[in-house]
């Protein structure tokens, strides 16, 4: 029993369509293969900057809060959302920094809170204000923290950067836990009228808890003085991440010269942390909104002087780097920053588009080849199953067939479109038509 032969192929009397096709597909493929291809890039090298970020600042009406809502205003300018987040201080900041579920992207981070922790996944944009450590005290003559070992001192509320750092400080002076010294945990306007009340012989105060204002209250109060850190210099040395400041004489108070003397100061510096996959478009308007908010003079800095790219416990990022040397680019310079976003985006992707252009064009003319090979190919394939079929024993009835076939891949042919470059297999295809016909006639009469 015979195997059932297979439909011929049809060719088409009208090979326009064909033609057209063979001249699109090629550039078809390659356009979107060069999308895809530079959709990758953007989305991998170059992504678009969020429109949305968040920030972790501090408590309620504490300078950490008002600067995050400072950035929140300058950022809108640019179309950017900036959500704050309020938290108990640094220690909490760090913590939400370091947690990805929390979904924070930056935060305000008093230094000396980090010890211990892995913060290679974080970077800093630079350090943007001081926040001295004050020391007030009830008698005179104390430049030393070890002399108020066996005392009552505030140090700070539980989870406080102000706390943190004041138990390091007094561990550097032998002062620890569970000791003779009564460690109190206030601080700020609490802590202030302890001392004053005499509840507590001295009190550390730090940041928002030692306001212009506060320190000269205190400073009226008879028997209450303030603690020049004569060792200032030590303490810089052992802890990197504070410096020495200095209080001049009259800086509080110029009528009645307060303080009457200068005064020796440590301070940490709040820096600006994000964690490594920030944005480097909006790393420069952050960078832009610090220097807005905080390059002023003011009681402890110079114009200028902040933000720092001096980093003291987080690495300086490339592009704060970048930005403190050169500044904000051409682009950002001149256009909305929308617009130089994209931009910037399109002079990245310069390069990688002229490194696919070649291949592809050369893609291109390969593609066209394919085409018009396959065309040429369909034929060849229906010439070999009616030679085989004219080897086989058939009938009459099939021979006719196979004739018919034939006569119809004539037709087909008087009628192909073949470009000049592809004549010669064109007209070899003819030839082997003519071939396969007399090697049917051979296997009997013609109908």
């Amino acid at each position: 029993m015979k195997a059932h032969r297979p439909r011929p192929p049809h060719f088409p009397g009208d090979h326009s369509h064909a033609e057209w096709r063979d001249h699109t597909v090629p550039y078809v493929i390659v356009a979107a293969l060069f999308v895809l291809a530079i959709t990758l890039i953007v989305w991998v090298v170059d992504p678009a900057p969020p429109k949305t970020i968040t920030m972790s600042a501090g408590p309620h009406d504490s300078s950490f809060l008002v600067a995050a809502d400072q950035y929140k205003k300058i950022l809108a300018h640019n179309g950017i959302t900036l959500k704050v987040l309020e938290s108990d201080g640094s220690v909490q900041n760090l913590q939400r920094l370091l947690d990805p579920k929390q979904h924070v992207d930056l935060a305000l981070v008093q230094g000396g809170v980090a010890d211990g922790l892995d913060t290679s996944s974080l970077m800093s944009l630079g350090s943007v204000f001081y926040i001295p450590v004050v020391v007030f005290y009830r008698g005179t003559g104390i430049s030393e923290l070890s002399e108020l070992e066996g005392k009552r001192i505030a140090i700070g509320r539980e989870g406080s950067g102000t706390r943190l750092l004041a138990l390091k400080l007094l561990e550097a002076n032998g002062i620890e836990p569970g000791g003779d010294t009564v460690l109190v945990p206030s601080d700020g306007l609490q802590a202030a009228t302890q001392l004053v009340a005499g509840d507590v012989d001295a009190a550390i105060l730090n940041g928002d808890s030692a306001t212009r204002g506060l320190m000269l209250r205190l400073l009226r109060v008879p028997g209450i003085s303030v603690m020049n850190f004569d060792e200032a210099s030590a303490y810089t040395r052992l802890f990197p991440y504070l410096d020495e400041i200095d209080l001049p004489p009259g800086v509080l108070d110029l009528k009645h010269r307060i303080p009457p003397d200068t005064i020796h100061l440590i301070s940490p510096t709040v820096e600006l942390v994000a964690r490594t996959g920030l944005h480097p478009a909006i790393s420069d308007l952050l960078i832009e909104a610090a220097q807005e908010v905080h390059g002023m003079p003011g009681l402890l800095q110079h114009a200028g002087e902040f933000p720092s790219p001096i980093a003291h416990e987080y690495q300086i990022s490339e592009d704060a780097q970048r930005y403190y040397k050169t500044g904000k680019s051409f682009l950002y310079r001149t256009l909305p920053f929308w617009l130089a976003s994209i931009g910037d985006r399109t002079l990245v992707l310069l390069l990688p588009v002229a490194v696919l252009l070649f291949p592809a064009m050369r893609l291109i003319p390969a593609l066209y080849r394919w085409r018009v090979r396959s065309r040429i190919y369909r034929y060849y394939g229906a010439l070999i199953a009616i030679e085989r079929g004219a080897l086989a024993d058939s009938t009459e009835e099939e021979r006719k067939q196979l004739f018919a076939e034939l006569d119809h891949i004539e037709a087909s042919l008087s009628h192909l479109r073949m470009p000049l470059a592809y004549a010669d297999a064109f007209y070899v295809l003819r030839e082997h038509v003519g071939f396969v016909r007399v090697r049917l006639a051979a296997q009997g009469s013609p109908p």
